[in-house]
């Protein structure tokens, strides 16, 4: 039976309304969705029409895989540091455009061509499907399978085999400008972290980052602590012209009394009770230089990652698991501080090349 909701005279107008129909009742009385009578499409009706949205959406789903070939020569090719410009944008780099405006639209394509394979190709007559508890019989879910199959094979997939192509060759190249793009991650970070300008040349100097003057021992008086670069540092990242040897060569000084030293990473490594550690921290490469004297801890302000700079930078608490690399001092022929040599351990946090 049906529901009908009837209109009244127009509200004194003189005329009646059309009855408009709703909703539907079973014969349980259960409210079905009202549903309008179904209109065949073009491309049901005409396989002409059939076999050129066919192709409209093979040419979309080819397009796309161009798409994502010419995205990996743009990325081979295109300079990384050439500019142009776009108009709303300005500047921008040509390398990012063209590989953004490449994938995007390989990408577009696909998702356009999926919305057009459905909405030409596809069956689209609605029905009104029951709804039963969260688990369905045995005989519900064996004739769920059948029409996941029967509208496998309703789809086209298989019987449409230039559609089915050229999408499997699109998704196929979709993930390949995205793999070329993982070169731009450079080289294992196992060669990059493991040196440093304190390596440069034996006996470095060690410069104060806020003065620009290079440190004596007697400029850090017990429980204070220096951030500190080596010399020569500004002339080598003029030359690199970057400012990754500042990132890897950051130190920290700080001296306590000498008998309160508990170890170093190697013999004899403070100077008067003056240590120096990287400023890095080895969980995930923050900055620090939060100390506290009392305990000789240093605490990274990111994950609170705690080192105890009296025995060996060891880490006492928080998500770090290595201690902070530490610099071997001593002092020139003009009494000023100078390292030895370089860390003997990668700087920053840890990676699965580090041996």
């Amino acid at each position: 039976m049906s529901d009908t909701t009837h209109g009244d005279t127009g509200h004194g107008h003189g005329h009646e309304v059309e009855p408009i129909t709703y909703t539907q009742s079973d014969e349980r009385g259960r409210i079905l969705l009202g549903l309008d009578e179904h209109r065949s499409r073009r491309t049901d009706t005409s396989q002409r029409a059939a076999k050129r949205a066919e192709r409209q959406i093979a040419g979309m789903f080819t397009f796309a895989a161009i798409c994502f070939v010419a995205a990996i020569a743009a990325y081979l090719l295109v300079p990384k540091h050439d500019i142009v410009w776009v108009p709303v944008l300005g500047n921008v780099s040509a390398s990012n455009l063209s590989l953004g405006g490449l994938i995007g639209l390989g990408t577009l394509l696909i998702g356009v061509g999926a919305i057009q394979w459905a909405r030409a190709l596809m069956p689209d007559e609605e029905v009104i499907q029951e709804r039963h508890e969260l688990r369905g019989s045995d005989e519900a879910r064996e004739d769920t399978i059948e029409q996941f199959r029967r509208g496998a094979q309703e789809s086209g997939f298989m019987s449409r085999p230039i559609i089915r192509r050229s999408l499997l060759g699109a998704m196929a190249l979709f993930p390949l400008p995205i793999a070329f793009l993982l070169g731009d991650l450079g080289t294992a970070p196992d060669d990059k972290l493991r040196h440093t300008a304190w390596g440069n040349k034996p006996r470095t100097r060690i410069l104060n980052q806020g003065s620009g003057q290079m440190v004596r021992p007697e400029d850090l008086a017990v429980g204070g602590l220096i951030n500190a670069i080596p010399v020569g540092l500004t002339e080598l990242e003029e030359q690199e012209g970057s400012q990754n040897a500042r990132a890897k060569a950051a130190i920290i000084l700080v001296r306590m009394n000498p008998d309160e030293i508990k170890s170093t990473q190697g013999p004899n490594w403070d100077y008067e009770g003056i240590v120096a550690y990287s400023k890095i921290c080895t969980h995930v490469g923050c900055p620090i230089s939060l100390y506290q004297q009392r305990t000789h801890s240093l605490l990274c302000p990111c994950h609170q990652s705690t080192f105890d700079l009296s025995d060996s930078g060891r880490a006492v608490f928080g998500p770090a698991a290595r201690h902070m690399p530490q610099l071997q001092l001593d002092v020139d022929s003009e009494g000023y501080l100078v390292a030895v040599g370089d860390f003997a351990e990668p700087v920053g946090p840890s990676f699965w090349e580090r041996g």
